[in-house]
């Protein structure tokens, strides 16, 4: 009786938080984020995969190795903060994201995670976007469980969902060596159409599941990245130029399909997040941001930028990592990650449209 009660009042408690937003000045209610290693918190933890961030140095500066593939916070844990949120977005395979925690948010991002099923087989384990939108049903399910239909719909047409996916399709996929006969045959404009349709019907399924406030963020230039650079060292000091040009062409027509999404979907704002450009830009201006190595790994092994091997247990990391914009060969530090926050929370058309996260947590 004693444990019935506490468990009511522990519902009561994060459902009064879920209205009145914990004093957040702001109108989401929770966070539910999808993606790949960039916002992965943990999950890969608990699956059988080479993309593991759970050993030292990673996550040095956050104070210890969560699973996080950077030295702090990711993108989305600075962006929760900057929401008011009090504690980071648990990983959805993590034993205690049950019961009213969930009702914050939940996080499925996965390392080696792709829009296509078979992105990142080269690491085995990984949870694929589909994957991660079964198991955001689960937790609707627990949701609608917990606190009844009226109020889950609320709480999800009220919830910031955020994605960021695609960038391992083209690493992990397309751009490989080894990649099947049938990718390796695949021009690179159908490749990019199959993405797309494929991601289209993603989004629409979790539009259907009761989101409304979805941002989606485009691939970044991933020809910039110390490994990119270190295994086309044709491409000298410069990014490389193929990869950079199939993402943003990839890219244009993710901006235009959220585009038609938000027209044709009812309540529904799909908000696009050019990350690519904010990334470009830092690594431009490098200095200007107070950085001193703009493709130099802190934590990463081989290759003119260190770019070959990854960041190992126990592998010798830079002394400053604020000086550094990536941590290793893939991932950026958590100073460039609150500079990229920071911009998709209150930048201008140019970096975030239709509307910035700060201006679509008021409505």
């Amino acid at each position: 009786m004693v444990c019935q009660w506490f468990k009511n009042l522990t519902i009561f408690a994060a459902l009064l938080c879920f209205t009145t937003t914990c004093s957040r000045a702001n109108n989401i209610s929770a966070i539910f984020i999808f993606g790949d290693s960039i916002a992965d918190v943990g999950n890969n933890n608990y699956i059988a995969s080479l993309s593991k961030a759970n050993f030292e140095p990673v996550g040095i500066d956050f104070g210890m190795p969560t699973g996080r593939f950077t030295n702090g916070r990711t993108v989305f844990d600075i962006i929760g903060q900057s929401l008011g949120f009090k504690i980071f977005i648990p990983p959805y395979l993590a034993p205690t994201t049950v019961g009213p925690v969930i009702l914050q948010g939940v996080n499925y991002a996965s390392g080696a995670g792709g829009i296509l099923n078979e992105t990142g087989a080269n690491y085995v384990g990984r949870i694929s976007m589909d994957a991660q939108l079964h198991n955001f049903g689960m937790t609707r399910n627990d949701i609608l469980s917990s606190i009844g239909k009226s109020a889950a719909d609320k709480l999800l047409a009220t919830a910031l969902f955020a994605v960021t996916m695609g960038a391992n399709d083209f690493i992990n996929n397309y751009f490989l060596p080894d990649a099947s006969n049938h990718t390796k045959k695949t021009s690179p404009e159908k490749f990019i159409g199959t993405l797309i349709s494929t991601f289209r019907w993603q989004l629409l399924r979790l539009y259907n599941m009761g989101a409304r406030k979805i941002i989606v963020t485009s691939i970044p230039p991933i020809g910039c990245c110390p490994n990119q650079k270190d295994l086309h060292p044709s491409s000298g000091q410069e990014c490389v130029a193929f990869e950079n040009r199939l993402v943003q062409q990839y890219n244009n027509r993710l901006k235009r399909l959220l585009l038609e999404l938000t027209a044709t979907l009812k309540g529904s704002t799909f908000v696009y997040v050019d990350v690519y450009r904010i990334f470009e830009s830092i690594i431009q201006n490098y200095t200007l941001y107070g950085f001193e190595t703009k493709d130099f790994a802190c934590c990463g092994k081989l290759g003119l930028h260190h770019g070959i091997v990854p960041c190992l247990p126990n592998a010798k990391v830079c002394p400053d990592r604020s000086k550094y914009v990536f941590w290793d060969p893939y991932h950026a530090t958590e100073t460039t990650n609150i500079i990229i926050a920071k911009r998709v929370m209150d930048g201008d058309s140019d970096d975030i449209s239709p509307i910035n996260v700060r201006t679509l947590s008021q409505i």
